[in-house]
């Protein structure tokens, strides 16, 4: 990794002519000193063809001590990341990464190892080193590697490296500005900027050849309402894989609203009520209790293990007859979306649930082997450092045929859940615990009185069961997965109601 050192409280103007070309105390590896050119001018400066011929080398080394698998993975990674907060630019980091992985298989027996100078010399020891862990008896003969394509499920209008840092700037001023112009009561907002351009090659001892290049955009905006001796810290993110297109149409502005009018709405909040109740659940980002607390006991590796609610369950009803779970990796520009996962499975379409009986795991090509599954495309690294494991790529609630309207109106009493924050999910068994950020109650049929300190509690099985209302209205929102290594993901879900769901608070309820 090429360090840059994080700059703080520039004046804007001394900003704009130091940039983020290069100028930012940049100390790049000769190595790499060729590249920062094309990553500012017309190409990407990212990309990770290699010959084919030393990739076949590299495999064959991986496998000489036996292994019924074997993989090399080189990664390059531009990023720039920007923090603007009380009106200042307080940070800007440009940065420069690659490398190299090499994984063998035998069996249940996994060997991998890294090196982030992805140099022949460098790869081929790595190579050396997975195949010491991985030995299993003779060795492999040449691959014959074929190239591959795959259709991208990525379009890209304005490509990130032909974008000026005025440009970077510009949208999180402006967004800043709206989020402080929404009210009075805003007291101050930050704006977090982060973009990529990520380039992968795959290659493996199944033939397989991929290259592709990926670009990413992670937008977050926090505002702060003040009012008395109340206050709340409101957050909004958006997130693609696009180019700079993603901003058209005020999309940052209309996210620093969104942001407000959150921090603002909760200023009035009094504490929740505990006890159980029902809940009904805004569309959206919503779609990360599922994500945590029915995802990630539907990954093949603890299956593979038998552990989790869900081992030993395909075909078997584990939910309401309304409630269809789908991961799926092809949609257009989403923060989860690839065309191949980060081993060369292609991405796909996958119900996970339908109309409450579990139809599939996700896995990856371990797990898959272990479990006699399919691929399903959920194989996933954070990078070249990580072993790839099965992880969730846009995954959701899939719509129904109710009217959120009707929903909410047919709820006598509960809870009314508009944005969740942090909580805590045993991948094990299931159990869960997650924080509402905005929360209001509901009397009659009507959402009311916003309320603070609410905290949803239950486990996967229970909270499934318990959807007796799914809406039409499916929307999603970005995130980031952490597993033991980060992930980007979309969470979604339509609204639905869950009936009779513990909820933590500060007073009984009523």
């Amino acid at each position: 990794m090429i360090h840059h050192p994080f700059v703080r409280d520039i004046p804007r103007r001394r900003f704009l002519e130091l940039g983020l070309k290069g100028g930012l105390a940049l100390a790049a590896a000769p190595v790499w000193l060729k590249d920062l050119g094309a990553a500012q001018g017309a190409g990407s400066g990212v990309a990770t063809a290699i010959d084919p011929g030393l990739l076949d080398k590299v495999l064959r080394k991986g496998m000489a001590r036996g292994g019924d698998f074997a993989e090399v993975y080189l990664e390059k990674r531009i990023s720039r990341s920007i923090l603007l907060e009380e009106g200042k630019f307080k940070s800007a980091v440009f940065g420069i990464s690659q490398g190299a992985g090499v994984r063998v298989l035998s069996g249940d027996r996994t060997g991998y190892a890294y090196t982030d100078e992805p140099t022949e010399d460098k790869i081929l020891r790595a190579a050396e080193t997975a195949s010491a862990i991985a030995k299993s008896g003779s060795a492999t003969a040449s691959i014959g590697l074929k190239a591959v394509r795959h259709p991208s499920h990525v379009t890209v209008r304005i490509a990130l490296q032909d974008v000026t840092d005025e440009k970077r700037l510009d949208v999180m001023r402006r967004a800043h500005q709206a989020a402080l112009d929404y009210d009075p009561r805003i007291a101050m907002a930050s704006i977090d900027y982060y973009d990529e351009i990520r380039g992968r090659t795959i290659a493996n001892s199944e033939g397989l050849l991929f290259t592709d290049e990926l670009p990413l955009l992670f937008f977050i905006i926090q505002a702060l309402s003040r009012s008395g001796g109340a206050s709340h810290m409101g957050r909004e993110r958006i997130s693609a894989h696009s180019g700079f297109e993603m901003f058209d149409g005020g999309a940052a502005e209309k996210a620093a609203r969104a942001c407000a009018r959150e921090a603002v709405a909760m200023l009035e909040a009094r504490d929740a009520p505990a006890g159980k109740m029902d809940v009904v659940m805004q569309n959206g980002w919503g779609g990360v209790l599922v994500h945590e607390a029915v995802g990630h006991p539907l990954e093949a590796d603890n299956i593979a293990k038998n552990i989790g609610a869900f081992t030993g369950k395909l075909g078997s009803k584990v939910a309401s007859p309304v409630f269809t779970m789908i991961d799926d990796g092809t949609l257009p520009g989403f923060r989860g979306t690839t065309s191949v996962d980060d081993e060369g499975t292609p991405m796909k379409r996958n119900v996970l649930i339908e109309k409450g009986v579990l139809r599939k795991y996700m896995t990856d090509i371990l797990s898959a082997r272990q479990i006699k599954a399919e691929r399903t495309g959920n194989g996933r690294r954070e990078s070249f450092r990580y072993l790839p494991i099965p992880r969730m790529t846009n995954t959701f609630i899939d719509a129904g045929r109710d009217a959120p309207a009707d929903i909410l109106t047919s709820t006598k009493s509960g809870l009314y859940v508009q944005a969740l924050s942090g909580g805590s999910v045993n991948p094990v068994t299931g159990v869960f615990n997650f924080t509402c950020r905005e929360a209001y109650l509901i009397e009659n049929g009507r959402k009311t009185q916003p309320v603070r300190g609410a905290t949803l509690i239950g486990s996967c099985l229970d909270v499934i069961q318990s959807v007796d209302a799914v809406g039409n209205d499916l929307d999603f929102g970005p995130g980031i997965c952490g597993k033991g290594q980060a992930a980007e993901v979309t969470a979604g879900q339509p609204t639905v109601r869950l009936r009779g769901i513990n909820v933590g608070g500060t007073r009984a309820a009523r």
